[in-house]
């Protein structure tokens, strides 16, 4: 009998779960560890936060699921690592402590035979001064609580615009090392659409700030792409998006203190300057959670399982940007030091960046992470759970099954504005997510046909109707596994 343990149950995690359990006999323990009590679908955060979806309808309990499906649930957070066990516990196990019911505050040791680590990212709002949500008029979208009060705010915005506020919100990253600038993108459209069904568009101006050197670059170096007939780099679009609405961008930012309705930034220059605001939804830098690892004689050995995120089979040396490639990013999410032990999604330590590292003069670095949500996610969470199925019914360790952002293509649906007559969606296809300039070199990394957009209503109904096959999905009903990830 084999137990594999997986902490995290975000899209990674979930994800992982579900397989490991439609695919292994019962005979198999597989148990998931995770501090949040709901299933929340991410994607669709950004309509919580313009109060077009209730939180109610983005989530769903998970103890209820797992105990229907078999998967077994402890609501509690991972405290430490101890891959080869130790004098009292033969096994590897992770050291848990319980953050809800009779047991919280408790720490319990689980033993695995598999551990995936699914745990994703800190939301590291410490790491810009003042940008705790709820602080300085800043506000997040990032859980569907953040998203919640973020249409308290903006709702209250609102009603003081009818009274003739005139407003100014600043939408974009907080921070100069912050990644998922999609969400903030989709955010910004959809607060743009929003004032204009309230018929105040007039009283407000809106700004984009950003770490990204050029519009669309989204942490992947931007993307030359197919558009009906003909073919457009990611920044003419956005811009072309951007000024259709009248939003205004402020690029090559690293913002670091948020203090009463002000946004003090560096650029690329060097220079320090201000940005005034009445309303920001600014996302975080993401982190590691901090874990510390130790071996069976209780010596620290964090820094064979994490260099922030955890290491897996990618090639971490270091080198000059340009000599980076494809092959540098890993295909089985496995720790090289410890073969069972996993970490797909978010929760993988990026062998380096995607977009051009950028410093300016004061030696401070401004440039987006590399992404790794949504679909890609969903895809190297499979690509785990088939592994260790492999291995555990042939007896043998199989890492058949690969997954490289380097060779692997992702589809994203982003909101411009909700409305089944009224909403609009921008539809991008990447492939490869890292661009491959061996492979593709005269077109910026990535194959022309696989990498396109779409602007329209049709992309607004695509991503409804996503959300709604995701729900599905993820509540495991019948044949849930036909729908891709």
């Amino acid at each position: 009998m084999a137990k594999i343990v997986i902490l995290g149950a975000g899209i990674s995690g979930h994800v992982a779960a579900s397989h490991l359990r439609r695919k292994l006999p019962k005979i198999h323990e597989i148990i998931v560890v995770s501090p949040n009590s709901n299933y929340q679908w991410i994607p669709s955060n950004i309509w919580v936060g313009v109060g077009r979806m209730k939180s109610k309808q983005i989530l769903f309990p998970l103890a209820p699921l797992y105990k229907k499906k078999g998967i077994g649930f402890k609501q509690a957070k991972v405290v430490s690592f101890h891959p080869e066990g130790d004098a009292h516990e033969q096994k590897p196990y992770i050291l848990a402590s319980y953050v809800a019911g009779a047991l919280k505050g408790q720490d319990e040791k689980v033993s695995y035979d598999y551990l995936i680590n699914a745990t994703g990212p800190k939301l590291n709002f410490e790491a810009t001064e003042g940008l705790i949500p709820g602080t300085n008029n800043t506000y997040s979208v990032c859980t569907y609580t953040h998203a919640e009060h973020a249409w308290n705010g903006l709702k209250e915005l609102i009603n003081e615009m009818k009274g003739g506020k005139k407003a100014k919100i600043l939408i974009g990253t907080g921070h100069a090392k912050a990644t998922c600038q999609g969400a903030a993108f989709e955010y910004i459209l959809n607060v743009e659409q929003e004032l204009r069904k309230h018929n105040v568009r007039d009283m407000a101006e809106i700004t984009w700030i950003s770490n990204e050197y050029k519009l669309g670059d989204f942490g992947m170096d931007g993307m030359l792409l197919s558009y009906g007939s003909m073919t457009m780099k990611s920044h003419e679009m956005v811009e072309m998006v951007f000024e259709d609405r009248d939003i205004k961008w402020i690029l090559g930012a690293g913002v670091h203190k948020l203090d009463h309705g002000i946004a003090y930034y560096e650029n690329l220059d060097g220079e320090t300057k201000t940005e005034v605001f009445d309303f920001a939804m600014l996302i975080p830098t993401f982190s590691g959670h901090g874990f510390k690892a130790y071996d069976r004689d209780h010596r620290d050995i964090t820094d064979k399982l994490f260099k922030g995120f955890m290491l897996v089979d990618a090639d971490y040396t270091q080198k000059p940007y340009e000599e980076w490639t494809v092959q540098d990013w890993p295909e089985t999410y496995q720790n090289p030091s410890y073969k069972n032990i996993f970490a797909p999604g978010i929760a993988f330590a990026p062998p380096h960046s995607i977009s051009k590292p950028r410093k300016n003069k004061n030696g401070t670095e401004i440039f987006p992470a590399p992404p790794r949500t949504g679909m890609p996610s969903g895809i190297t969470a499979k690509v785990v759970a088939d592994n260790i199925i492999d291995s555990i019914k042939s007896g043998n360790e199989k890492r058949t099954h690969k997954g490289s952002m380097g060779n692997m293509g992702a589809a994203c649906i982003a909101s411009a504005g909700f409305g089944l007559t009224s909403g609009s969606g921008i539809s991008i296809t990447t492939f490869p997510i890292v661009p491959d300039y061996i492979k593709y070199p005269k077109t910026q990394g990535r194959q022309l046909g696989k990498t396109f957009g779409e602007i329209g209503l049709a992309g607004h109904w695509l991503k409804l109707a996503l959300h709604y096959a995701f729900i599905y999905k993820a509540k495991m009903h019948p044949f849930w596994w036909l729908i891709p990830e």
